[in-house]
């Protein structure tokens, strides 16, 4: 079959290169242990509830689940599994989890192997996880298998003339939580009509975020009661434009947390700046308060610190795609990115809802951020619609808990 194919030249694919980068070796140490490492972790006579995350954004969307379950039914495990490095190095050691782990690869050996180990009471899959031969098999063994924050458009190959295939792995699926009615409406034209929608639940864990947010004493004495521009996981092009623009208006300090933290991206930054900077990990209090822009040169701080912000930037948007919103609009600030964000279903509503704006150019961001700053009603209004807009949205996570039998 065409797709076991596809997943073993993967396999072998990331053997090849794992000598020779970081990533896939990574990958593959996981996958060495991660059989071994269940049969040590998994204990006897629980009952296991498995989520299965791509990466970290996924983990984001289903942890709001994950610990609201282990609250209200303690006298279940919880596993959770990555496909990515990316997302296991960061949450391997993750709390509300009894087990974190690799996902083997969709081989049909690896899975029966996988599930006789686990043998989990259900599953959740979150967004956009549709592994063939685990869902096929979760569905032969009658366990219960859910979709989380699942978001469909047409140009998927699930509604294509040639996606058979991946219609019926679709209807492993025992019910699709899904993230908006569009999304319902393109799986009843293929039959499938186990579906809810529930929203996302992204809403709630950004809201779980900022209620937990840090305080951060030395970002506070660098804003000192001043207009502050919060730059988030910002790439090159973005860069361009609003340092242009900090460079030419003293009244506003700026703090740029890049997407990319390395020396030769941070240097690139540096150059380009015409007024004081610190970088946050060389900060003390004496110059940060001499400092107009902070540098954040760590991971971690980025989603407490757009609370100091009066306006967000959220970087991508000149290139793949644009980062997290939520993180930002959540804190009641405008919330500005570059023009590819058609993909990003909270971009589009953030804007539609008036507390976003994108920007192709310069110009553009210039004429957008004389206005924020000279005129405090817009601003204010801005900032409320982006909050309102998460809080509205929030409640996914209970609906979802709402309709499954625990």
């Amino acid at each position: 079959m065409l797709y076991n194919l596809v997943i073993a030249v993967y396999d072998i694919l990331v053997h090849l290169a794992a000598p020779f980068s970081r990533k896939p070796r990574k990958m593959m140490k996981g996958h060495w242990v991660v059989y071994e490492l269940l049969r040590q972790q998994l204990e006897e006579g629980v009952s296991y509830i498995w989520f299965h995350a791509a990466s970290l954004g996924e983990f984001e969307q289903g942890r709001p689940l994950m610990e609201k379950i282990r609250a209200q039914y303690p006298q279940y495990g919880i596993l959770l599994t990555f496909f990515s490095p990316s997302g296991y190095e960061v949450r391997k050691n993750y709390r509300g989890a009894d087990v974190v782990c690799y996902l083997p690869f969709d081989k049909p050996r690896n899975v029966k192997k996988f599930l006789d180990i686990v043998n989990p009471c259900m599953a959740f899959f979150i967004k956009y996880e549709f592994w063939k031969n685990y869902l096929d098999e979760l569905h032969r063994r009658r366990i219960p298998v859910y979709s989380v924050s699942s978001i469909f458009r047409r140009g998927q190959i699930f509604f294509k003339w040639y996606g058979g295939t991946y219609r019926n792995v679709l209807r492993d699926f025992d019910y699709l939580f899904v993230q908006n009615e569009r999304s319902k409406r393109y799986l009843s034209k293929i039959g499938i009509n186990r579906v809810s929608v529930v929203g996302d639940t992204r809403f709630d864990r950004v809201l779980q975020i900022r209620d937990e947010a840090k305080e951060l004493p030395l970002v506070e004495a660098f804003k000192a009661q001043t207009v502050t521009f919060v730059a988030g996981s910002s790439w090159q092009p973005d860069e361009d434009l609003f340092i242009e623009y900090f460079n030419q208006h003293p009244e506003v300090k700026l703090i740029i947390a890049p997407h990319v933290i390395d020396e030769n991206h941070l240097v690139e930054i540096i150059r380009k700046l015409k007024r004081p900077y610190v970088r946050y990990t060389r900060v003390d209090e004496k110059n940060v308060r001499k400092a107009d822009c902070l540098i954040i040169d760590c991971f971690g701080l980025l989603s407490s610190i757009y609370r100091y912000g009066e306006i967000a930037y959220i970087g991508g948007g000149f290139g793949v795609g644009i980062h997290n919103t939520l993180e930002a609009a959540v804190y009641g600030i405008p919330v500005i990115f570059g023009p590819k964000y058609q993909k990003f279903q909270e971009a589009v509503q953030l804007i539609e809802a008036g507390g976003a704006c994108s920007i192709k150019s310069y110009e553009e961001l210039k004429e957008l951020l004389d206005r924020l700053l000279t005129d405090e009603v817009y601003l204010r209004t801005m900032g409320m619609n982006a909050g309102n807009y998460v809080t509205g949205n929030a409640g996914a996570t209970d609906k979802v808990l709402g309709m499954i039998n625990f």
